[in-house]
């Protein structure tokens, strides 16, 4: 199905191609990508592993408190913290005390060493990563990391500024009704149907997939 059908009805819902044009995510660019520091990775990590089935606000609100409490998220030392160290955060009013979601530092920081001295850092492996298999990178993410399945990982990669769609509810019914994916999003059938529609459509319009993606949950009414 071509892209201008769901860009011409988001621009009839959201005001005209202006408006729509100013909702777009930013993007980093490659240099900016090769920048990030894997501290950051590991606190964007983080910011939408406690995020998930949480209130944002709430979590926004104390992030100078989770900042704090985890010592800049350095991935060398929350690789190997002693557990000792887990369990003091589980009491630290600073942050939200889930012990589950806290034990998931380590797991990533570890994850985040492991690309980085291979790839030299986070950052640098993300920037050669292509779009074109946002796919593939969600199924490392799963694989290698801690509570990084469902939207948690695009979410991260969304905050770092890599290119990339989001699953959020508006954009799979709009993906459903229209025919686009008849499985699980998260099987290997329905990621590479949603892959695919991606792919295509960016083939088409030459727009980042990250703007494909915010324009299809434009098509719902619902902010994507």
């Amino acid at each position: 199905m071509k892209f201008d059908y769901f860009y011409e009805r988001a621009m009839k819902r959201h005001g005209g191609e202006q408006a729509v044009k100013q909702r777009m995510p930013k993007l980093a660019t490659k240099a900016e990508l090769l920048e990030i520091s894997d501290n950051q990775v590991l606190a964007e990590m983080t910011r939408c592993v406690f995020r998930a089935g949480f209130a944002w606000r709430v979590i926004e609100n104390k992030w100078a408190g989770f900042e704090a409490a985890f010592a800049g998220f350095l991935p060398l030392y929350w690789q190997q913290v002693p557990p000792e160290r887990i369990d003091e955060l589980a009491r630290d009013e600073r942050i939200v005390r889930n012990l589950q979601k806290i034990a998931t530092v380590p797991v990533n920081a570890r994850m985040i060493v492991e690309v980085t001295e291979q790839h030299g850092s986070f950052g640098k492996f993300l920037a050669q990563w292509p779009s074109a298999e946002q796919a593939e990178l969600l199924r490392f993410f799963k694989k290698h990391g801690a509570r990084l399945g469902g939207t948690a990982a695009q979410h991260v990669l969304r905050r770092l500024g890599w290119d990339g769609y989001l699953l959020t509810p508006d954009n799979l019914t709009a993906l459903r009704n229209h025919k686009l994916l008849d499985a699980s999003p998260y099987s290997r059938r329905g990621a590479k149907q949603i892959q695919d529609t991606f792919n295509q459509w960016h083939n088409e319009t030459g727009l980042p997939y990250s703007h494909l993606s915010r324009i299809l949950s434009m098509t719902i009414d619902v902010k994507g």
